[in-house]
């Protein structure tokens, strides 16, 4: 039971290829964003779509293997953990962000 306790699987659509940062050390760490679509009817039966969109962070291999195969509007199914952290901008304001740091990168579709 411990490994299902901060465990995070989405399936969606790549919103912009990945942004690519190469640290000192030589290590790459890769962000990008997926959205997930939820359907459901409305009162008028209307088909809604609700879209979610998450942030994802990668590092090292996977970082790498994102780099090389994702590019925007790609369906991918990834497995990982949530984090939140905050940062400070240059303006002084205090930021705060939850991403999903990615453990699995599974390309599907087509697209």
């Amino acid at each position: 039971m411990n490994t299902l306790k901060n465990k995070v699987q989405l399936i969606g659509n790549l919103g912009q290829n990945p942004e690519i940062i190469e640290m000192d050390s030589g290590r790459k760490l890769a962000k990008f964003s997926i959205a997930t679509n939820d359907y459901y009817y409305n009162k008028q039966g209307d088909k809604i779509t609700d879209t979610q969109w998450h942030n994802l962070v990668a590092w090292g291999k996977t970082a790498e293997i994102a780099e090389k195969f994702l590019e925007k509007g790609k369906e991918i199914a990834i497995e990982g953990k949530l984090t939140s952290r905050s940062y400070e901008t240059k303006e002084g304001e205090k930021r705060y962000i939850t991403e999903v740091v990615c453990n699995e990168i599974l390309m599907l579709g087509n697209k």
